[in-house]
């Protein structure tokens, strides 16, 4: 059986790709638990500074895989469980958390549909390119559920409250250039042209100031639930833990000599 998450680390990007395309990455256990495990195996290694999340087939991923969803509530009505969404707090939960909490920056590469969970997946991302054919829909009012993935914290920060409410109650495919202009995805390339363009930006964050993304991104996620005067005291204490890292001396030095500096990201 092909393992249904691929990982790999070249050049400092650990690219993560979501591998059942015949299914349209639809996620079963399986590839819940490896998705999960891969993405915290890639925040913790050293040697990864940038992670690229993609998929194969024509789809990023179309969230739940239904088929076995709905064997799992027959099972658990049978059973007399009431728990038949624990796969949100075992699952989606701290896949999200993987990606949005990791201190480096993650790259979405969304190749096709992206549902549900699945575009949870992109947008709880720092940055996202997306391919031309490409698309985004909730989905999942369609279904009798509420948002998950992270979908009710993301999508208003990315595009408002209102839109992202009207998203989520009128369930509708929003093709990549609407995204782009909703503020869904950073990017749109010719579908041909994903892999690459992906993989640039994604090197080139491996390259950068990797302490300093990291507290980039903790500044992102903390001032968007707290005060101004909050938000300034935590600036004071990352900026505190950015300067001291060689990243910044070598930056500081490069610039003096007029150079380029050579990030080693520590």
């Amino acid at each position: 059986m092909a393992d249904t998450v691929l990982y790999d680390v070249t050049d400092g990007v650990g690219t993560v790709t979501l591998n059942r395309p015949d299914a349209m990455n639809a996620m079963n256990t399986e590839a819940k638990n490896a998705l999960r495990d891969t993405l915290r195996e890639a925040a913790a290694d050293p040697s990864v500074r940038a992670v690229l999340l993609t998929a194969t087939g024509r789809a990023f991923c179309v969230g739940q895989d239904l088929k076995e969803h709905i064997t799992s509530l027959d099972a658990d009505r049978a059973a007399g469980g009431s728990d038949p969404m624990r796969t949100v707090r075992e699952h989606y939960n701290p896949i999200v958390m993987a990606i949005a909490g990791m201190p480096k920056p993650v790259v979405a590469a969304v190749n096709g549909v992206a549902a549900g969970a699945g575009a949870g997946f992109a947008l709880a991302a720092d940055h996202r390119i997306a391919a031309a054919g490409a698309s985004f829909t909730t989905a999942f009012a369609g279904v009798g559920l509420s948002a998950d993935s992270g979908l009710s914290w993301t999508l208003p920060r990315l595009i408002g409250h209102g839109r992202a409410a009207e998203l989520l109650l009128f369930p509708r495919s929003v093709n990549a250039y609407e995204a782009r202009e909703l503020g869904m995805v950073d990017k749109v390339v010719p579908d041909k042209e994903l892999a690459l363009v992906a993989k640039s930006v994604a090197r080139r964050l491996a390259q950068g100031p990797t302490v300093a993304y990291a507290a980039i991104k903790e500044s992102l996620a903390f001032g968007a639930g707290h005060t101004l005067a909050e938000t300034l005291a935590k600036e004071d204490e990352l900026q505190t833990r950015a300067g001291l890292s060689e990243d910044h001396r070598t930056a500081v030095a490069a610039f003096v000599k007029k150079e380029k500096p050579r990030f080693e990201g520590r």
